[in-house]
């Protein structure tokens, strides 16, 4: 292969990317114009897991003048690419699936829909189960005579941080499974360091959610079982592998 032939692989490969990436901006674009008109009500579906819980005669609050519609539009614009997720993936696929072997294909489609999965699974697991949980406690733990009256903008932020910790924490499993089969590490090294990995969960819950141990907990012992799921998956595929 000459020198002029390597530069224009290089060059269309370059036009690829850029098509893709083109074409990912405008997708995650059409979602946001689809939802912006119901972003009010998107913040509400969102609130409620908090709002369910206020006493009588409180709500929620906006501190800032432009905060009413600044965060149902910053909300909406993180449900866009949430929304997204599936598109980009799939345009990342059709970029590097040309230079993959038939079983490296198989396998990375296989990864690409669980690690699909299990991100909106840990979007779920966050809202449905950590948030009810979570919010009565902190209502219940008020003071005597202090109403709760939480400022919108503060509670978008530490939902959002708490969704994307749940939801890339889901993605543990995956990360096991690739380290152990592109033989990076072995089962048995990771099974041995079990006790380790299990205090790195607790360390990690309580960097990425709120100082208290309600919340760590319930971030560390998924993070533990989404683990040992990892390595259970590792071991059933080692003895297939090619």
């Amino acid at each position: 292969m000459t020198q002029n032939t390597k530069q224009q692989d290089f060059i269309g490969h370059l036009s690829e990317l850029r098509t893709k990436l083109l074409k990912s901006s405008a997708f995650i674009l059409l979602a946001f114009l689809s939802l912006v008109y119901f972003s009010n009500s998107i913040y509400e579906f969102v609130a409620e897991p908090l709002q369910a819980f206020l006493p009588e005669n409180s709500s929620m609050i906006a501190t800032e003048v432009a905060s009413p519609f600044l965060s149902p539009l910053r909300l909406t614009f993180y449900v866009s690419l949430l929304i997204s997720i599936p598109y980009l993936l799939s345009q990342a696929w059709s970029f590097i699936a040309p230079g993959m072997y038939k079983n490296e294909k198989i396998l990375s489609s296989i990864v690409i829909a669980s690690s699909i999965l299990l991100f909106y699974l840990g979007t779920l697991f966050a809202y449905f189960i950590v948030f009810p949980l979570v919010f009565g406690f902190f209502t219940s733990t008020a003071p005597e005579g202090v109403m709760v009256m939480t400022d919108i903008g503060k509670y978008l932020d530490f939902v959002l941080t708490m969704i994307f910790a749940f939801s890339f924490c889901f993605e543990i499993p995956i990360l096991i499974f690739l380290l152990i089969w592109s033989e990076i590490t072995t089962v048995e090294s990771v099974a041995k360091k079990r006790p380790y990995i299990i205090i790195l969960c607790f360390v990690v819950a309580m960097f990425l959610t709120p100082p208290d141990v309600l919340s760590q907990t319930l971030l560390a012992i998924p993070s533990w079982l989404l683990f040992e799921l990892g390595l259970l998956m590792a071991r059933l595929t080692k003895k297939n592998k090619p």
